[in-house]
């Protein structure tokens, strides 16, 4: 009996450390909450589309981090704040390049909001809701 109970811990041992490494190996968007340079996240946004990893949006995810909407697996937590505005230079000079970048990356439910909105005219974040972002405009919701 007492093996018995020793190899039933292990396996349950090593279901829930599989389960943890498969959670690490998907890809967040924490460590890019504050956003930065367009081309740097569209590198990102084309390794995870051929790889097809899944990623996803969680917590803050501000400027150039909502490009990670047009990464093919993507999920967006409910609890997630994304924010939108118009890309720009280190000076606050608005750039169009940028501001296309980003908004080529929405699918056209949210490109047509934020576009009619003027979301992406001005260098304020305007906030939509991870909760929004499923509901309104159609993205997968994370599952757990």
């Amino acid at each position: 009996m007492r093996v018995f109970v020793g190899r039933v811990f292990v396996g349950i041992v090593l279901v829930l450390l599989s389960t943890s490494i498969s959670a690490l190996a998907v890809g967040s968007s924490l460590p890019y909450a504050r956003g930065g340079l367009t081309e740097y996240f569209d590198s990102i946004v084309q390794q995870y589309n051929q790889s097809g990893e899944p990623f996803r949006i969680e917590g803050r995810c501000n400027s150039a981090c909502t490009m990670f909407l047009a990464i093919r697996n993507v999920c967006v937590v409910r609890s997630a704040q994304l924010g939108f505005h118009a890309g720009h230079d280190r000076h606050g000079n608005i750039r169009p390049s940028s501001t296309n970048r980003m908004i080529n990356s929405y699918n056209a439910k949210l490109r047509a909001y934020v576009v009619a909105n003027h979301f992406m005219e001005t260098t304020a974040f305007h906030t939509i809701s991870g909760r929004d972002i499923i509901g309104k405009f159609g993205y997968r919701e994370c599952s757990g």
